[in-house]
């Protein structure tokens, strides 16, 4: 299935009907608290898998970043798939602990990094997940996925202290930005250098 940047991919707090494999773009997604607050908390590339295996409820909702291409799978043929399958159980396994580990970095980078590295964390993360401009040679291309105040939101800061970080790494020869969300970046250790 294709859906177009926003649209809802799943809902937080229903039953889930299907997973889904991200084939091409980007998936945010999102913690919406009981007064209606909502936070971005994991962004899914290509090729990462949607959904909770053997879930009951959807712990988090789901909205497509950019456009987005997805492979979706009804959950009880899937579920039934990866019992007879060890090694996609094995690789659904991989991801999820992947992810697990990237949550426990994500938490060192809210608690502990300044504002400037959390910006370069965010970036470097996309220059090194997306996919439409790749990596080659130490550069990076990519359209950002996420508005400023999505941004603001995944990192814990302010619209104005993410304008300001992008900015400064754009003054500094670390990025060149075009159009807001258009990003090159000319060599991906420097950047790494700036994630501290």
């Amino acid at each position: 299935m294709r859906a177009g940047a926003g649209t809802e991919l799943v809902r937080d707090g229903d039953e889930p009907g299907a997973y889904a494999n991200v084939m091409s773009g980007v998936v945010k997604l999102t913690k919406t608290l009981e007064d209606g607050r909502r936070q971005v908390v994991g962004l899914q590339f290509a090729p990462d898998f949607l959904g909770r295996l053997y879930g009951t409820e959807n712990r988090l909702g789901a909205e497509a970043a950019s456009d987005v291409e997805l492979c979706r799978m009804p959950r009880a043929a899937l579920e039934k798939l990866v019992e007879n399958n060890p090694p996609l159980e094995n690789r659904l396994m991989r991801q999820a602990l992947r992810e697990l580990d990237e949550a426990r970095e994500w938490i060192v980078m809210l608690g502990r990094k300044s504002a400037a590295e959390k910006v370069a964390s965010f970036l470097y993360l996309v220059a090194t997940q997306s996919r439409p401009g790749g990596v080659q040679q130490g550069r990076a291309e990519f359209r950002l996925p996420l508005n400023r105040t999505d941004i603001a939101d995944f990192l814990g800061l302010t619209i104005e202290t993410v304008s300001r970080q992008l900015s400064l790494l754009k003054a500094e020869g670390i990025v060149e930005m075009d159009k807001l969300r258009d990003v090159v970046v000319p060599d991906l250790d420097l950047l790494r250098e700036k994630c501290g």
